[in-house]
């Protein structure tokens, strides 16, 4: 998950920020923007100076995910495949329009693969495993990302046609 987690804001979490840990002791706003109060943080002045650090939420804190769901720290680093072949690795989760995607540094040194979050593309997540498998006939990387020598699909409905 890429985006901030208002479900994580509850009263009494514990949240870090600017290098202290503070419970939240008054949220209000809304979901989209969830504001909140902090244990020894006074006045407005003190939480200007904070404006725009980033919260961070133990993992203890965090709500069990449901299946197929999945934290972005969970899966970068893992590695991305088709079959045995290995595309590259996760850098980061990214939000797209439409899904979140995942951002692949390619194997080769090519350029970054793009593989959207959705059943079509990704076949297998296994976080634990630090493994990812995705369908390349799918991603369509128009050959970049497949074996050399290795026909594409426009190969296969003829070139020259």
């Amino acid at each position: 998950m890429t985006r901030p987690r208002p479900r994580l804001l509850s009263l009494g979490v514990a949240v870090t920020l600017a290098g202290r840990t503070a419970p939240i002791v008054r949220r209000a706003g809304t979901e989209q923007r969830p504001i909140v109060r902090l244990e020894g943080i006074d006045g407005r002045v003190a939480a200007e100076a904070l404006r725009g650090s980033e919260l961070f939420v133990d993992g203890g804190d965090a709500p069990t995910l449901g299946e197929g769901e999945w934290w972005a720290h969970e899966l970068e680093g893992c590695e991305v495949l088709d079959g045995e072949k290995l595309l590259g690795s996760v850098k980061r989760l990214i939000e797209l329009p439409s899904c979140e995607a995942l951002e692949v540094l390619a194997a080769d040194g090519g350029e970054v693969i793009i593989v959207p979050m959705v059943k079509d593309a990704v076949r297998v997540v296994a976080p634990a495993r630090k493994r990812i498998e995705v369908d390349l006939d799918f991603l369509d990387l128009g050959g970049r990302a497949r074996h050399a020598g290795e026909p594409t699909a426009a190969d296969e409905l003829g070139a020259d046609a």
